[in-house]
Parts: structure tokens; sequence; C-alpha cells
């Protein structure tokens, strides 16, 4: 199989404030929500780097249409990183996230392995780690 992630989707409890997290507070480029005219399809897409989308998708919707019940979230399930080109960019993504409604977790600082990494949840309890790591630069 060829890896070909396309989509990260994320289940949330409420779209709309979901979107306004993303979209007014962290800037993320959007339509916004799209699929109200479909029972179970609303949903709502950003753009992010080489083609790659972050999905919001009610939780409950995305139990019903896996076809599972829904189950209780836990911010240990995953954690979406962020990778940047600096410390200071660290440290600007961070406080950008907190100003937005982000709930911080671990404020950034030096980590074990010699990078700079903080944690903040988003408004579904999700968890981001903002991270400078030299072996993992983005392009830009």
């Amino acid at each position: 199989m060829k890896p070909r992630i396309s989509v990260i989707t994320i289940g949330v409890n409420d779209l709309e404030a979901s979107l306004k997290f993303y979209r007014d507070g962290l800037g993320l480029p959007t339509e916004g929500i799209i699929g109200k005219e479909f029972e179970h399809g609303a949903v709502a897409f950003f753009d992010l780097q080489n083609g790659v989308k972050l999905a919001l998708f009610p939780r409950a919707d995305i139990a019903h249409d896996a076809g599972i019940e829904k189950a209780e979230p836990s911010s240990t399930e995953f954690t979406l990183g962020h990778n940047v080109m600096s410390e200071s960019e660290v440290d600007a993504v961070m406080d950008h996230a907190v100003a937005a409604g982000a709930r911080l977790i671990k404020p950034a600082q030096k980590s074990f392995w010699g990078g700079y990494t903080g944690y903040f949840q988003d408004p579904d309890g999700h968890l981001w780690e903002v991270v400078y790591n030299q072996a993992f630069l983005p392009e830009d």
C-alpha cells in the first residue's frame, strides 16, 4: 500500500464553535460548513500543506457514518503535530492558539530530545503539539 493520507478528520461536539476556533482563531483557510442539506452530512474542511485537508465532523455523525456507537473522547488517543521553523514561532503559535480559546496544557520549552515544544487543547479537547524539530523542518 502506498501511503496517501490526504484528510485528517477529527470529531467535534459543536461544529459551529469548532469552525470559529479553527477559522477565526487559528486562521486556517476554509469555505466553511458544507453538507448541511444532508442528515449527518455537515462538515468543515480546512486547507493544509500539499493538498492535505483537516476536516471537522460532529462526533455523533462520525459514529453514525461508521455504524458504531459514539464513544467518550480521550485527549491521549492522538496528537496533531504542527512543526514550525523556529522556537520563536512555537511561542507565537502557542500564544495565538490560547488567545483564540485553546487551553494551554504544557508551555513551550526545551525537550529531552533537543527540540522545543508545547501542547494545547482545542475546544473539543484534541491535543496539539507545536514543535520546532530541526530534523523535520517543514517546506514553505
